[in-house]
C-alpha cells in the first residue's frame, strides 16, 4: 500500500528518491541513443535518422549502445529530435537532425567523446 505524502518536505523525499533510481537505471556499461518518434518527430523526418543511426552502429560493429525511442518532447519546432546517454557523461539532446547529421553524431559523440556542439540544444548533467 502506498503512503501517504503529508507535508511539502516528504514530496521532495520522495521524488529525489524516485530521481536516484531512474539514475541507477540508467547508469550501466552502455550508451543510449533515444530518437523522438511522435507524429511531429517522425513528419520532420525521425525516421531516416533512426535508421542512420542504426545502419551507422550496425556498418561499425557497435555492440555497446541501445537504441530506443520515445514520443513527442513538446518541442515540436526542434523536430527531428535524438538524446545521447553516455555513462558518467552529460545527456545531451540533438535538434533539427538529418541522416548526416545523425551519423555525424554517431561517430563525434558516441564513438569518440565529443558533442557536436552545432546540433546540440542542451547538456544535462
Amino acid at each position: 500500500m502506498m503512503k501517504r505524502v503529508k507535508s511539502v518536505d516528504e514530496l521532495i523525499k520522495f521524488k529525489e528518491a524516485a530521481l536516484v533510481k531512474i539514475k541507477e537505471r540508467q547508469i550501466g556499461d552502455k550508451t543510449t541513443i533515444v530518437v523522438n518518434m511522435g507524429t511531429c518527430g517522425i513528419a520532420a523526418g525521425a525516421r531516416d535518422v533512426m535508421m542512420a543511426i542504426i545502419d551507422e552502429i550496425e556498418k561499425r560493429n557497435i555492440s555497446d549502445v541501445i537504441i530506443t525511442q520515445a514520443g513527442c518532447a513538446g518541442m515540436c519546432e526542434h523536430e527531428p529530435m535524438l538524446e545521447v546517454i553516455k555513462p558518467c557523461s552529460p545527456q545531451v539532446i540533438y535538434t533539427r537532425l538529418n541522416k548526416e547529421k545523425a551519423r555525424r553524431i554517431v561517430i563525434d559523440h558516441v564513438i569518440n567523446g565529443r558533442v557536436v556542439e552545432e546540433y546540440a540544444l542542451m547538456q544535462q548533467a
